[in-house]
């Protein structure tokens, strides 16, 4: 819940006048006068840096070599973990060798016929693919991810037949196609031949787009820094270990579709010689030269907030000391606030703080709390009244007026609104002299002193 704050100058505000000494000050009365109203909002916070990037290994292979510990300053560019894939490098060596294979043969004269593909050897390894892949899916103890597994093998292999019955057919269509146009008409090969060419194109554009993914999977087993930051290293699931790798089976298999890893496995810290899995998270650059506040702003004050409202933070790490901070967005996707209503994200870019005795307070790390207190309006010179004069009645904002020694009700509208001091906007002048204790149990005529 938002808490709103403000500065009660009521020693200036105020000229109270007690009730007569006889008797316990059951109402007190006060002049209108005009002086400084602030307006604050208070929400919960927390520190956050310029930019996070955490960088993860492309392939299955080994930490290499270290080049970093945690904490260490490292500057964009600068080399950081180098992994050792020998599955990357051949997955590269062969996407090379199918991108320099010789193109299919052009179809020669009349009278030409495609023969068959005889596609046995081939499904003979891809059926011992996926026997191995089934295999090492029953290995896993979690049932669960077990029946997912062989789920997506069994679509994996049904797809693969599909395919392979799809190409038998291509085979018989095109030889009966060809055999018709050419006992019709001679240059009907023309037009074959045009199709045939678009297929190599596609096939040579195919091979082209593989070298370029395998050659960027190796060129990021060297990682580097994407910025400026300090160093945190992460940690690898163990990806090398004894245990078959079942996705990179799978992907040895057409067809088949690439499966999320269970996250059963161990995980160990990032070091030299370590084994890491595709994905893994080797290590996180966090770029601290800014820091950054995300505030939970209430849906009632929300829209008070504007890019360049000031504010003043507190953090639960550094008691007694204020940094200074100023609104830089306000976010316009609602989220769920703990108290069941709504609330907004505001972000603000924070600045030094300091000690009560004017000493310079330390600099926050990312992910500290702290509470952010916005100074959404601010008045120098309002009519102003007692915030404990305002009665609300319904959807109006009421106080009690001293006219001729009775209470008379007056409406008024109300502006900045500070803890102990609001802005009247409309319905009172200043020196008139209003209800600012008891105004809850004031009637309309009654007598006041």
């Amino acid at each position: 819940m938002t808490i709103r704050r403000g500065i009660p100058p009521l020693a200036i505000l105020l000229l109270l006048t007690a009730c007569s000494a006889e008797e316990a000050p059951e109402v007190q009365v006060a002049e209108v006068k005009r002086a400084p109203v602030v307006e604050v909002v208070e929400a919960p916070a927390t520190i956050g840096a310029r930019a996070t990037a955490t960088l993860r290994s492309p392939a299955q292979g080994t930490v290499a070599k270290l080049y970093v510990r945690d904490g260490d300053t490292v500057e964009k560019g600068q080399l950081l973990v180098k992994i050792s894939s020998p599955q990357a490098e051949e997955q590269l060596k062969q996407a090379r060798k199918a991108a320099k294979a010789p193109p299919a043969p052009r179809i020669g004269a009349p009278g030409i016929r495609l023969a068959g593909f005889d596609t046995g050897a081939f499904d003979r390894q891809v059926a011992g693919h996926f026997a191995k892949a089934r295999a090492a899916a029953r290995k896993l103890d979690d049932a669960q991810a077990r029946r997912q597994l062989l789920s997506a093998i069994d679509l994996a292999q049904a797809q693969h037949r599909a395919q392979s019955r799809a190409l038998a057919k291509i085979t018989a269509d095109l030889n009966r196609t060809i055999n018709g146009v050419l006992s019709q008409v001679t240059g009907g090969l023309s037009g074959l031949t045009s199709s045939m060419a678009s297929l190599r194109t596609a096939s040579m554009a195919q091979s082209k787009a593989a070298v370029r993914v395998a050659s960027d999977t190796v060129k990021g087993l060297s990682i580097k820094a994407p910025f400026d930051g300090v160093v945190t290293l992460g940690s690898a699931s163990g990806g090398g270990g004894s245990a078959p790798d079942l996705g990179g089976l799978l992907s040895q298999v057409p067809g088949a579709m690439q499966l999320p890893s269970s996250g059963n496995g161990p995980s160990t810290p990032v070091a030299t010689g370590v084994p890491v899995s595709a994905g893994d998270a080797v290590v996180t650059v966090t770029d601290i030269s800014e820091l950054t506040l995300s505030a939970d702003i209430d849906e009632t004050d929300v829209l008070l907030v504007k890019e360049g409202t000031k504010a003043t933070v507190e953090l639960d790490a550094v008691p007694g000391a204020g940094y200074a901070a100023k609104v830089t967005g306000v976010g316009v996707t609602p989220m769920e606030a703990s108290t069941g209503g709504v609330s907004y994200p505001v972000r603000l870019t924070l600045g030094a703080g300091t000690f009560d005795d004017g000493s310079q307070a330390p600099t926050p790390k990312p992910g500290m709390s702290a509470v952010a207190r916005l100074t959404v309006r601010e008045v120098a010179d309002a009519l102003s009244a007692p915030a404990s004069a305002i009665v609300t009645s319904g959807r109006e904002s009421v106080v009690w007026v001293v006219r001729d020694g009775t209470a008379e009700r007056r409406v008024v509208k109300l502006g900045a609104q500070g803890e102990a001091v609001v802005e009247v906007l409309s319905g009172l002048r200043a020196g008139e002299r209003i209800v600012v204790k008891g105004a809850d149990a004031v009637r309309q005529g009654q007598r006041l002193s």
